[in-house]
């Protein structure tokens, strides 16, 4: 039975959600239609090898989205409904979202936005931008808010993607891998604004169990596996995006095996922490991200990932604990150190390897000078309007939650219900 201080949703959710989508609908109707150039060529075998070769990478996207990060944050012992609920309940509408954003940016010609299937993908990466963001406020928010700040996240990464485009001249690759460092940033924002004095020391309900851990690690080993596809999506030249598979794959190596060996160094009882492997796995991949097309040998993408995985499990061991006590920033999923510090770690990476093999080096450093500002901008845009969203969720009006990391507030339990 859920708790009596908990706030009741039955007006604001289901006004929020229904009302979202008919006006999805309706801009649908008049804006968006299917692109079908594809179909007028399917008599080219190209074309077809083409478009199903994007669908299988729109899958591997599509799973990682919807599954791999919800399973992920699934961790929590008495969160488990929410973690994975609210994960489907965001992607969904952000993916919507971010079609019809994305569409009247950057492919609205002749009153239309015309959809493909690289439509798909970008959507499920800006999407994917709203989840990091929830990863710090997981237990922590009610589900209108979740759907404000995916509405509000997703809008801000797209505004940050189109100005690094428009005014920076970035190539839409490097700018939607920025994804990592946006969400993480935006969302440690959040978490700072909604932060309340209870958070200060951990919270009794904030831990884990094996049961949720195993889910947890199921999401991690989903990820892992899809995460080569993850980062040469967006990547069209053949040998950029094999380059890019190669490098993801062994930087995911390194990391896995960097990660189990440390968590055994810091432990006091020198044993493995699966909290750790949940997060630490995953950082080669998002460190290789912003450089997987410029990465010469494998022996630098191993050497990537056991820098990546170290980063990420001392972050989690120092940075979390860290950041609530000095700055009163509580991080559930621990975003700062999975993908805020490690996408600045591959930003900077490309920057090294740039300079490194660079014939013209006053072109390579106007280049570096270039990825740095690139970085800057995105920093600053979600630092800022993650703050101000921050501040919006927290208006007493979206019923801010005072039971944190408990289902029980959101969910029905039939086998807990008081029988009269």
């Amino acid at each position: 039975m859920a708790p009596k201080y908990a706030p009741s949703l039955r007006r604001l959710l289901p006004v929020l959600a229904i009302c979202l989508e008919i006006a999805f609908i309706l801009i649908f109707i008049f804006f968006v239609q299917y692109d079908d150039s594809y179909i007028q060529d399917e008599t080219q075998s190209k074309k077809r090898k083409t478009v199903t070769t994007v669908y299988a990478d729109f899958q591997d996207v599509h799973v990682m989205v919807f599954l791999g990060f919800g399973f992920l944050m699934s961790f929590l012992r008495r969160y488990g409904f929410s973690s994975t609920g609210f994960n489907l309940l965001v992607a969904a509408l952000g993916v919507q979202w971010a079609t019809l954003v994305n569409g009247f940016l950057f492919e609205f010609s002749d009153g239309k936005i015309r959809i493909n299937m690289m439509s798909l993908v970008t959507a499920n990466l800006c999407a994917a931008s709203a989840l990091i963001s929830m990863g710090a406020v997981l237990g922590k928010t009610n589900p209108v808010q979740l759907l404000l700040m995916t509405l509000l996240e997703v809008t801000s990464f797209i505004f940050n993607h189109w100005f690094l485009t428009t005014f920076i001249k970035m190539d839409c690759v490097s700018s939607i891998m920025h994804h990592h460092v946006f969400g993480a940033y935006f969302g440690l924002m959040v978490s700072w604004a909604l932060h309340r004095p209870g958070l200060r020391q951990r919270h009794e309900k904030e831990k884990s169990s094996t049961d949720m851990g195993k889910f947890s690690m199921l999401g991690t080993i989903f990820l892992w596996m899809f995460w080569p596809s993850y980062n040469s999506v967006l990547i069209e030249g053949k040998a950029e995006k094999m380059n890019a598979v190669y490098s993801t794959y062994f930087s995911l190596a390194a990391s896995a095996v960097t990660v189990f060996a440390f968590s055994v160094l810091i432990s006091k009882k020198g044993k493995m922490n699966m909290v750790y492997i949940h997060n630490a796995t995953l950082a080669g991949g998002v460190a290789v991200g912003a450089a997987a097309t410029v990465i010469p040998s494998p022996w630098i993408a191993l050497t990537i990932g056991l820098t990546a995985g170290l980063i990420c499990i001392l972050g989690c061991w120092f940075m979390k604990p860290f950041l609530e006590l000095a700055f009163d920033i509580h991080d559930t999923c621990g975003v700062h150190y999975v993908h805020g510090v490690p996408g600045i770690l591959g930003v900077l990476i490309r920057i090294v390897i740039e300079l490194a093999t660079a014939s013209n080096l006053q072109v390579a450093w106007s280049e570096a000078a270039f990825y740095l500002l690139a970085l800057f901008i995105t920093l600053a845009l979600s630092l800022v309007l993650g703050l101000v969203t921050g501040f919006l969720l927290k208006l007493n009006i979206w019923k801010p939650d005072q039971k944190y990391f408990d289902d029980q507030a959101f969910w029905e339990f039939p086998h807990l219900a008081v029988k009269l």
